[in-house]
């Protein structure tokens, strides 16, 4: 497989689980959309390591080798296809590196809510960090808080209970999982602060997540996405 092929099938994946973004991408000025994606791809790579089951060996183990990869980054030493379009960023890499180890430790169920927050906010403000410099986006406000909310919002889709919070299990009444949805819901505003791109993203993902938080099947159409992320993307 060429260095294009394989770009082109880790930015297909992305695209393939968020369809919705070619309604969206419109709104991103057109020299950054393929970097968009690549970066965005990049984070999902991380989510699928946070919510591996079963052997968390050889997630670990990429885990680590993504580690590397990151820290090589700064002397432009890419490995990876998808450092060919990030690594020219001059963002801090190193520091995102050193945060993705509690990747592996924010896999076991928090006991209270509080602690699924902790244990993923260094993560989440070295992602947004990384946002800052990649879209010339001076940080204003808590950019940090919209990428943690969305990272546990994406685990509990794709790990389902196992990513709720204990005492919401042992409280027994309705369904957790719900539960802990719309808890996620109360911390995240429909418009959050950020780089247009994260802005956008963030209101497909919240989408996604009230659909949970109401017990109902997610019913997306490209005039609802259209005019969502277009008012996401105003700031």
């Amino acid at each position: 497989m060429t260095t294009s092929s394989a770009l082109d099938s880790f930015l297909d994946k992305w695209r393939t689980r968020w369809p919705e973004w070619s309604v969206a991408e419109p709104f991103v000025p057109e020299a950054q959309r393929t970097l968009v994606v690549a970066w965005f791809t990049l984070l999902q790579e991380f989510d699928d390591i946070l919510n591996t089951s079963g052997d968390p060996m050889p997630a670990d183990a990429k885990l680590a080798w993504w580690g590397e990869e990151l820290r090589s980054w700064a002397g432009q030493r890419s490995r990876h296809p998808l450092g060919r379009l990030l690594e020219p960023v001059r963002a801090p890499w190193t520091a995102l590196a050193d945060a993705l180890p509690d990747l592996i430790e924010a896999r076991a169920a928090a006991p209270e809510p509080a602690q699924a927050f902790k244990a993923l906010h260094p993560y989440a403000a070295a992602v947004a960090a990384v946002e800052a410099v990649m879209f010339d986006t001076p940080a204003r406000g808590d950019v940090a808080t919209p990428v943690l909310v969305q990272t546990l919002a994406q685990r509990l889709n794709a790990a389902g209970v196992a990513a709720v919070p204990r005492s919401l299990l042992a409280a027994g009444d309705g369904d957790a999982a719900q539960r802990w949805a719309q808890q996620l819901l109360a911390g995240w505003p429909a418009r959050v602060p950020g780089p247009r791109a994260r802005r956008m993203y963030a209101s497909l993902a919240r989408t996604r997540l009230q659909a949970s938080a109401q017990g109902r099947e997610l019913k997306v159409t490209p005039m609802r996405t259209l005019l969502r992320t277009w008012w996401a993307g105003r700031g």
